[in-house]
């Protein structure tokens, strides 16, 4: 047995092992996130720095690991940290991406947190140009085009957005880095979708909603008109004559997006308010009835330690903001608009206290979703 097999074995081995038993795992966080939501409101500063940890424990922890690897050959058999320098840790590549984009938010919202060093650290040691170099060379190579297609993608995009505009010297240096990873994906981006025919309609990581929702905003951001153009060319031609949503078929077991509520958080960024009414009143009309029941309830997460069924923590989540975001983009006083923002308040009580659970299967990633959730609401509240 060659070197380069016995270490692709050792790394199967790894991924296949019960995560909660890996002798490498950290200890549970002393406060649970239920303690410290029980006497908070919001993403305050006390919550932020519980986030905080939790990012911190993954960013840099390379194992378990779970790659989404095309072996090209024998030499591709790598550690995770060979193959992606940058985003190694937090399980999978799109969580760690995901991860840092959460502890940039974190630093910009409260830059006296306690933590702020060492974010400041694992940023700086993860966000080197030749690191982010050895990502665009991973992705260049054959057989590649679909890795992280589009939710590691869209996540890559919210973390070049949310460095794009930051006034901060090592926040600038970091997304110069980036940069070159940044154009990669926005180039990806402009050569899948218009090959695209059908939009991916899943409650997973290829929802394409999702993921034109967050290239967009980043396109937004930094002005990529052509970026943009695209984007919302190709939202209309996938849900713009979308009618009678089956929102009685949601959730699915492992979701941690709605389908039909992320289609409609999108077509609320591509749509005027009075366009965007229309259409939602069309596409979604139980909810103006209140008869949507399956997506006005939040979703039972039964075991916490199970890597798929925690996704439905990170679905309230995710209904959470959708929801929230909708409310917004429909008239005020209207009855649709206070039901689904009293919803979003019940789909988010029935997860943020459980983001700290104990199991890293959402440890890993949790956080991100209730930062953006928190984040989101905080803006929308002002």
């Amino acid at each position: 047995m060659t070197s380069q097999l016995a270490l692709f074995l050792a790394l199967l081995l790894l991924v296949v092992h019960p995560i909660r038993n890996n002798p490498a795992e950290p200890e549970p966080l002393s406060r649970s996130t239920e303690t410290i939501l029980g006497a908070e409101s919001g993403l305050t500063p006390k919550v932020a720095s519980h986030f905080a940890e939790l990012a911190l424990r993954c960013v840099a922890r390379e194992y378990p690991n779970k790659p989404d690897h095309v072996l090209n050959s024998e030499k591709d058999v790598l550690s995770p940290k060979a193959l992606h320098p940058a985003f190694y840790g937090c399980f999978d590549w799109h969580s760690s991406v995901h991860g840092h984009w959460m502890l940039i938010r974190l630093l910009r919202m409260f830059p006296g947190l306690p933590e702020a060093p060492r974010i400041r650290a694992v940023l700086g040691s993860n966000l080197t140009a030749a690191n982010v170099s050895a990502e665009v060379t991973y992705m260049d190579q054959p057989n590649r085009k679909s890795f992280e297609r589009t939710y590691g993608w869209a996540w890559l995009l919210k973390l070049a957005q949310e460095l794009s505009d930051w006034n901060d010297p090592q926040g600038r240096q970091w997304a110069e880095n980036l940069r070159p990873l940044t154009r990669a994906i926005a180039a990806r981006y402009m050569d899948f979708l218009p090959r695209q025919t059908y939009p991916i309609r899943t409650g997973v990581h290829p929802n394409t909603a999702f993921g034109i929702a967050f290239a967009l905003d980043y396109a937004r951001a930094v002005h990529d008109r052509k970026l943009e153009k695209l984007l919302v060319e190709r939202a209309v031609a996938y849900y713009g004559d979308d009618r009678d949503a089956p929102e009685s078929w949601e959730p699915g077991g492992e979701d941690f997006f709605s389908p039909a509520l992320m289609e409609a958080d999108l077509m609320r960024r591509v749509l005027n308010k009075s366009r965007f009414e229309r259409w939602f009143r069309n596409f979604m009309p139980g909810m103006g009835k209140g008869t949507t029941t399956n997506l006005l309830r939040p979703a039972i997460v039964s075991d916490r330690s199970d890597p798929k069924i925690v996704h439905l923590d990170g679905l309230n989540l995710s209904r959470a903001w959708c929801m929230i975001g909708i409310a917004e983009s429909l008239p005020a006083g209207d009855a649709t608009r206070e039901r689904l923002k009293k919803a979003a308040e019940l789909h988010s009580a029935a997860s943020l206290a459980h983001i700290a659970s104990g199991n890293y299967e959402g440890e890993h990633w949790l956080a991100s979703f209730a930062v953006y959730l928190l984040s989101q609401s905080s803006v929308q509240a002002k």
